[in-house]
């Protein structure tokens, strides 16, 4: 049985919203895109470099496919070749006719629990609002965050309200890189727990 990840990069006050590039993704007038390139470095490039060759499939929520299929299946490279040869998934309502090569549309979150009997490693990058899907139905078992030393005040958040609550547990030792950002890897861990502090 495979597993699904989700990769993100992501600010200390919780914004996914265009890391890349300042056109990739300007709705409701973010005016901050492009925020990850200035707080990254080679290590920390090396490492998401090094998850992207673990890939067996990649999985993408709807908005971050159309980012993807506009500028990936014109790259080489590593990421690029890598990107380009595996299987494509999208989960779209509304999709009919993908254009990137090798790419499959699935109609809910649901339906890509069936991909862990498939692969090994389905991962997925951005996706904010199909993460917190996947959460919902049971079906995403890793959740990998690039935490930035960045707050914007604006944007899309990963757990914004109306997120099931969850526990989660660090499956690896966090790892730092030089501009300050780190590496988290977690795990859910069932409901959330609560207690009082002990004096």
């Amino acid at each position: 049985m495979g597993i699904i990840v989700a990769n993100l990069f992501i600010t200390l006050d919780g914004v996914y919203q265009a890391p890349g590039g300042r056109e990739e993704d300007t709705e409701d007038g973010f005016s901050f895109g492009g925020w990850q390139a200035p707080v990254s470095d080679d290590e920390a490039s090396a490492s998401i470099g090094a998850e992207i060759s673990r890939i067996d499939a990649l999985l993408l929520g709807r908005k971050t496919y159309d980012i993807f299929a506009s500028y990936w299946p014109h790259q080489s490279g590593e990421i690029g070749d890598a990107l380009n040869r595996v299987p494509k998934f999208v989960v779209s309502s509304t999709l009919a006719a993908p254009e990137w090569a090798g790419t499959t549309v699935l109609p809910d979150a649901q339906a890509a629990a069936g991909l862990r009997e498939q692969y090994q490693q389905v991962h997925m990058f951005g996706s904010g609002v199909l993460i917190r899907s996947l959460l919902a139905a049971g079906v995403l078992d890793r959740l990998h965050l690039w935490l930035y030393p960045v707050v914007l005040g604006q944007g899309k958040r990963l757990f914004d309200a109306g997120t099931v609550p969850a526990s989660f547990h660090l499956t690896e030792p966090a790892r730092t890189f030089p501009k300050g950002s780190v590496s988290l890897v977690y795990e859910r861990a069932g409901d959330v727990q609560t207690a009082e502090m002990s004096p």
